[in-house]
């Protein structure tokens, strides 16, 4: 949704957000004023804690006034941050991450990347695991060393913002993000294909910047300009859709997806066997506790009002380690199963789009078990009408992201990127088009409308529809929706709607070739800057390779 705003004025909310982040992290060092906030005598404020006592293990908790800056962390920002991923999608939180504004310290310095991403094999191949496991490390340090403990809280948000650092500094781009960063996993689990009001990248003009891609301004233009240096293929900033559908069946894919609901589910659920009651969780008490390293050694579950001898810094990895193969198998039987229905029924469906449902699925539980208790301390401090309100805002937004995207698939995607094609390439012909659609535009035609329209429209030259048939294959073969290899079964409905043959494919093919021979056979993307804003030429039989030296910019051509 941010995707448009210039990016000075998003530089200038950047720096806004990191100043209030490193203010948050100052605050957990040296505080002598918010623990007055949270005093239950302060009536005029409105972070202020009731004088209910919290029963642990059979103890009623002592609570004091506290300083509030590690509630805000965990009670505010991370539930607003899947909020957002969720509604506004990935180009609006990558382009407000605080961490990721930091990390690029080594580029706004003018430091080179010292490496090359690509040369990582087992980085570049195991990204999703290496994430998950220091999410995993992430949720479990909370429970046993941060979630009330100051020092430590400030010493892993320093530690983290030093490590994306490191990271861009040795790969460069957005390497942190999109191999490291176990934040980037949540990101790519609730944006899913697209999320609710996230841009489609291949409406896009062609060759402009899109979602949340690497920029810049160009000083002496003052036009924005692309700062991609070519580190993901199938980039996620750069058009999330093609990246979710060429990463589905990654090696770790799967394991992310049904293992992250897992986490979900066994990090609430533990609060309940450590606390003997849920009470512990929604009072918020656990973001304050006083000497929470104490607990360490003491019993980490308490059921049936009894408490069990495994210390907590044991039970805490146990819980996840067993809730996260539990989830893991069910979602695999129900997989096996979904599969089997489906396949029965409809014979012709792709596993792909049978995993991409239940990946959906997996995404719409994980988001309302977050939300039952994520930010819930802070939310029943809210009158019982807003709790409603918020509620079912909740399920409303996660029931609709879910409908809309039950459907969508690789092939949808496809043609509607070649659809998108396809519009444009007809706008240029000299025929007045909304005659024959009832003064309907061509803007106003479903993918599916508008291929059927090149078979009703009055026949075409055949030189035309040997220009329009070019014009797409070219932009596609750019845009990387195929390879020159797959570009004549990608094309086969439109060929068939322009009459065209199998024998003129390949002697465009062939033209295309010797006119622009790294269109075709590139390898690496070029990372040379592309400024937007300019008119850059047309799709046409006079395009030469003369034309294209700055259009390749990343791995998804």
């Amino acid at each position: 949704m941010l995707n448009k705003v210039p990016e000075p004025k998003m530089h200038a909310i950047r720096w806004i957000i990191v100043i209030g982040w490193l203010i948050l992290i100052f605050s957990l060092f040296y505080d002598p004023i918010s623990h007055n906030w949270t005093d239950p005598n302060n009536l005029f404020s409105p972070f202020r804690d009731s004088l209910q006592p919290v029963l642990v293990q059979g103890e009623y908790l002592q609570e004091f006034p506290y300083p509030i800056g590690a509630r805000v962390f965990w009670g505010m920002v991370i539930p607003s941050a899947i909020m957002i991923l969720l509604i506004f999608g990935h180009e609006t939180w990558r382009r407000i991450c605080p961490l990721y504004f930091l990390s690029q310290i080594p580029r706004a310095l003018g430091l080179k990347p010292l490496l090359n991403i690509d040369k990582n094999r087992w980085l570049v191949r195991n990204h999703f695991y290496l994430q998950f496991t220091l999410l995993f490390i992430g949720l479990n340090s909370r429970i046993l060393f941060v979630n009330s403990d100051r020092l430590a809280l400030a010493i892993l948000l320093i530690t983290t913002i030093l490590s994306a650092i490191t990271i861009v500094f040795l790969y460069g781009g957005r390497s942190w993000c999109h191999y490291v960063c176990p934040f980037g996993i949540v990101q790519m689990i609730f944006t899913g294909p697209r999320s609710l009001l996230g841009s489609n990248a291949y409406l896009a003009p062609p060759r402009s910047i899109t979602q949340s891609m690497c920029r810049t301004v160009d000083q002496t233009s003052g036009q924005e300009i692309s700062a991609c240096v070519g580190c993901k293929s199938a980039c996620f900033d750069i058009d999330a859709e093609k990246a979710y559908w060429e990463n589905l069946q990654k090696p770790g894919r799967k394991f992310v997806q049904y293992g992250y609901l897992g986490l979900v589910i066994s990090y609430f659920v533990y609060y309940r066997l450590y606390a003997g009651n849920f009470d512990y969780y929604f009072s918020g008490a656990w973001v304050h506790e006083e000497n929470q390293l104490g607990t360490l050694w003491k019993p980490g579950f308490y059921i049936a009002n009894q408490g069990i001898n495994i210390p907590k810094i044991f039970a805490v990895p146990l819980t996840f380690v067993v809730g996260v193969t539990i989830i893991y198998w069910i979602c695999r039987k129900l997989e096996k199963l979904y599969t089997g229905y489906l396949k029965r029924k409809y014979p012709l469906i792709s596993y792909k789009q049978i995993l991409h449902r239940i990946f959906s699925l997996c995404t719409f539980i994980a988001f309302n078990c977050f939300f039952i208790f994520g930010g819930r301390p802070e939310i029943l401090r809210l009158p019982f009408v807003a709790q409603f309100l918020f509620n079912g805002f909740v399920v409303l937004v996660s029931a609709v992201w879910l409908v809309r995207t039950w459907n969508r698939s690789e092939e949808k995607y496809n043609k509607d990127s070649l659809a998108h094609s396809f519009r444009r390439q007809l706008e240029k012909l000299p025929i007045d088009v909304s005659s024959f659609l009832n003064q309907r535009s061509l803007n106003d035609l479903t993918s599916d409308e508008l291929f059927l329209l090149a078979s009703v429209l009055p026949k075409f030259r055949q030189k035309e529809c040997l220009k329009i048939y070019k014009a797409i294959l070219k932009d596609g073969l750019f845009q990387g929706n195929f390879t020159s290899a797959h570009s004549l079964q990608a094309l086969q409905e439109i060929r068939s709607h322009l009459g065209l043959k199998e024998e003129e494919h390949y002697a465009i093919l062939s033209e295309l070739s010797s006119e622009i021979p790294h269109l075709l056979y590139q390898n690496k993307p070029q990372t040379k800057i592309v400024p937007t804003g300019i008119n850059y030429p047309n799709y046409s039989d006079e395009s030469t390779e003369a034309d294209l030296p700055t259009l390749i910019r990343d791995k998804r051509n």
